[in-house]
């Protein structure tokens, strides 16, 4: 990027509580169902019924206030948000303006030098969501589906405070995290349950006046988020140095072209006409409710991540990874507890080979082939000898296409490692006469040949012989000569 320019994003977050039923209905908020199904008439604004809201949602933003040290108001209003779209039945959406439920948190990231950054939190609201409208299968004409319409969301609005699309995801990822661990949003990018809009400007380096800004609107997928906010900085950049003017606009992001396009004007929030919601009353909140809440929560991810490397003596990058949700947090703890490995080992086999069986199948931690309990009995016979760590790779391979236990692997196919020492000698001492040459060679000062050796000992013993051992009376036979 140029040198001269000095990038300002903010982001604004919506966040699909994890609530069965609505936030102003008893509709399900369950995924999947076919088309209007799920919309009651609350939700399809019919004239004479009342929104009530539903309390369980109230709880969880005080429970992520609370996360990120923020202010939780006492008392928080709602309020209308007025305009006219096909996917909004009444023609406002209930949301939060002036007093919303939580305001002035914060959250520190490491920015692309390592360096700790605090990013502000302006405010976090309450509203429902929006329907959805469906393009495909309809010819020149457009669906409607509302059974989304009325889904609580929790709206995260940061301050300003993010100068490269890198600190942008850092940011999001720890809030991700975050709602994760507090359990009020299941994450789900792809079913839309976490998305964002990102607010882009660009200024002169140096000026203290925010430049003109565009917003993205829905992006819900990191990878694309850090695309479209990338193309959006070069795009204001070129205008800008072209002589032009950004314009205030909403634009939306074409992952196929990767490139941001106009959408439409960016209303400001006198365009909306907000007012306070006649039909709810202003949610008050006592001291001894928000202790309640404060109770609740559980270790947060940066308080892990700090015990995880004092408690464990893990590497603060590993405790990073490893801390990353709650459910792999929680597995890594129970293989930790369970083994007699060194929790460096244990730490390593979560990060790699569990890490990467999971990923070639796309599924999360919770729906692991390998309970923590098995993979610790793996870890174990390690930790005993009974098997090295190379064969403990097959075995882990055997265990994940659900062949058994480590043991039952290791019985069935008769992986147990060899550890008697006379046993290893004569696989020794039978390749050491069949290399005379690399031998001589060994022995006139090539001492990297002794990794040949190793694997051909390892090789004759069908990877069966103690690495260990063999390295240790390979060094002492070839020395002797």
């Amino acid at each position: 990027m140029n040198d001269n320019w000095e990038v300002v994003i903010g982001l604004e977050i919506h966040t699909q509580l994890a609530t069965k039923s609505k936030i102003f209905s008893g509709a399900s908020t369950a995924y999947g169902a076919e088309a209007n199904t799920q919309a009651c008439l609350i939700d399809l604004g019919y004239p004479g019924v009342l929104p009530v809201l539903n309390g369980e949602v109230v709880r969880m933003a005080v429970k992520f206030g609370l996360a990120v040290g923020a202010t939780v108001a006492k008392r928080s209003v709602f309020a209308r948000k007025n305009y006219f779209y096909p996917d909004l039945p009444k023609g406002y959406q209930i949301s939060q303006y002036e007093l919303p439920i939580v305001e002035n948190g914060e959250l520190t990231i490491r920015d692309e030098d390592g360096r700790e950054k605090r990013i502000g939190i302006t405010r976090a609201h309450l509203e429902e969501d929006a329907g959805k409208s469906v393009h495909e299968g309809f010819g020149q004409a457009t669906g409607i589906d509302l059974n989304r319409a009325g889904t609580p969301l929790l709206e995260i609005v940061s301050e300003p405070d993010l100068r490269s699309a890198k600190q942008a995801i850092t940011y999001m990822r720890k809030i991700h995290s975050i709602v994760r661990y507090l359990g009020i949003c299941d994450g789900n990018m792809q079913e839309g349950s976490f998305r964002c809009d990102a607010n882009v400007s660009v200024r002169p380096r140096g000026q203290e006046k925010l430049g003109t800004r565009t917003e993205i609107k829905n992006l819900n997928s990191f990878r694309f988020i850090e695309k479209a906010i990338n193309f959006e900085i070069e795009r204001q950049i070129e205008v800008l140095e072209g002589g032009g003017d950004v314009v205030l606009e909403t634009r939306l992001y074409d992952s196929d072209k990767d490139e941001t396009r106009a959408m439409r004007s960016k209303e400001e929030a006198n365009d909306y006409r907000y007012f306070p919601d006649p039909d709810l009353l202003p949610v008050e909140l006592d001291e001894d409710f928000i202790e309640y809440v404060r109770k609740s929560l559980p270790e947060l991810p940066d308080a892990k991540l700090g015990r995880f490397v004092e408690q464990y003596k893990l590497k603060p990058a590993d405790a990073e990874i490893l801390t990353l949700s709650r459910a792999l947090a929680d597995y890594f703890e129970e293989v930790a507890e369970n083994t007699e490995a060194a929790v460096q080992v244990a730490a390593n086999w979560v990060i790699g080979e569990l890490a990467a069986a999971l990923n070639s199948e796309g599924i999360e931690i919770s729906d692991s082939k390998i309970e923590a309990a098995a993979l610790a009995g793996l870890l174990n016979r390690i930790a005993d000898n009974t098997i090295s760590g190379k064969i403990a790779k097959e075995i882990f391979d055997a265990m994940w296409s659900g062949e058994g236990g480590a043991d039952d692997i290791i019985e069935a196919k008769g992986l147990k490692q060899i550890t008697d020492a006379s046993a290893i000698e004569k696989i020794v001492d039978a390749v050491i006469e069949a290399n005379p040459g690399q031998v001589a060679e060994y022995r006139g000062g090539k001492d990297k040949l002794l990794g040949f050796f190793v694997g051909r000992v390892m090789q004759e013993s069908g990877g069966k012989a103690n690495p260990g051992q063999v390295n240790e009376i390979l060094k002492k036979k070839l020395s002797d000569g």
